[in-house]
């Protein structure tokens, strides 16, 4: 209950000797969010708590949904932290306690919040949380392990073969570039699913998806140019119209990658038989980044409009599709990078998604030279 925990964040802050004590939650875009302070309301408090200098310094795991206590400590800039659970922490080794008072603070305080939240146990019990956390994170980390393991392998492989193709004499000039040319796509193909399913790996063990700058106009180009021959396998071209350079979005890169090639495939799908291509287009529209993948294809019914988004529902022949490409493509663009997804369509027409980004604050140039 909320007067609950500020209760505890009280009486942590009179142990303290009045410093501020606050509550924050780790958001899906790996932000830290102040959800309640000693001091007050959360707008005018001192709740800024830098996610690189106070959470990777302490090499503490970052899990979306996860909580922390804190409050500053005297060097200005720092900040001491703990983790909000249900159990306490593991004895010090050896017996000798080398926690600062005011972390030993924080870590009660911490499980009295993990406490003063835990819901009453009706019907079975539970499983204890480290177990039901394995068994949740288990079957994918064990699926992504065993997929990434002969990927790297096969990708092994594929490096040999190219130096092979290079270094062979009778292969004609003109052959020989254009199969390297098909093969490099078919290793970048293959290096970005290994980065996927260790990022899933990651997850499982206690880590965020990544969270970096990147420029959104080289991922938009490099999943074109890795989709461009699944597309051509079934007579559809893709056209790429990219009038944005060096914008650089904060998130994984990987996620938008995901974002994009759902749509694409999506379209591609829908204009089999059709001689137009899919146009895939970046542009930046105020402060906003604008993705939108267009097709002429047979179209979306408007009954069924309302409902793309929902995960499970698919109008494709059981055994086509899962109907959880449109549902990943909304929860990425709000949940990791704070945009929406907007979709016209209509029968015989075709489609077209526009995805809406923010663009955070960017770099100085100064600021780029240091980095």
């Amino acid at each position: 209950m909320p007067e609950h925990r500020r209760e505890v964040l009280r009486e942590a802050s009179v142990a303290l000797q009045g410093r501020a004590v606050t509550l924050w939650e780790v958001s899906s875009r790996a932000e830290v969010i102040p959800v309640m302070t000693s001091a007050g309301s959360v707008q005018s408090a001192d709740t800024r708590l830098d996610l690189d200098s106070t959470l990777h310094r302490w090499g503490a795991p970052i899990i979306q949904g996860s909580r922390w206590v804190g409050c500053r400590l005297d060097d200005p800039g720092l900040w001491c932290i703990a983790p909000v659970r249900k159990q306490p922490a593991a004895p010090p080794p050896d017996g000798v306690e080398r926690r600062s008072r005011e972390r030993i603070t924080l870590e009660l305080a911490g499980l009295c919040l993990g406490l003063v939240d835990q819901p009453p146990v009706v019907g079975r019990p539970r499983l204890p949380e480290p177990d039901a956390l394995a068994e949740l994170v288990r079957q994918p980390s064990v699926i992504a392990h065993e997929v990434a393991n002969p990927l790297t392998a096969a990708l092994a492989s594929l490096d040999l073969s190219l130096d092979l193709i290079r270094t062979t004499a009778t292969l004609a000039p003109s052959f020989r570039a254009e199969l390297l040319q098909e093969l490099a796509g078919v290793g970048e193909g293959m290096e970005q699913a290994i980065q996927f399913l260790r990022s899933i790996q990651d997850r499982a063990r206690g880590g965020l998806a990544r969270s970096e700058r990147f420029d959104a106009a080289q991922v938009v180009r490099s999943c074109v140019a890795l989709e461009r021959p699944l597309a051509g396998k079934r007579s559809v071209a893709l056209q790429e119209l990219i009038r944005v350079s060096g914008v650089f979005l904060q998130g994984d890169p990987n996620a938008l990658y995901q974002v994009l090639t759902n749509l694409i495939r999506n379209a591609v799908s829908a204009s089999r038989e059709r001689t137009a291509p899919v146009v895939i287009s970046l542009g930046q529209v105020g402060e906003t980044l604008r993705l939108t993948v267009q097709d002429q294809g047979v179209g979306i019914a408007g009954e069924h409009l309302e409902r793309i988004f929902e995960p499970g529902f698919t109008t494709k022949e059981f055994g086509s599709g899962s109907g959880t490409g449109l549902t990943v493509v909304r929860q990425i663009t709000q949940d990791m990078f704070g945009g929406a997804v907007s979709v016209d369509s209509a029968v015989g027409r075709g489609t077209t998604f526009e995805v809406t980004l923010p663009i955070p604050v960017q770099r100085t140039p100064r600021e780029r030279r240091q980095a």
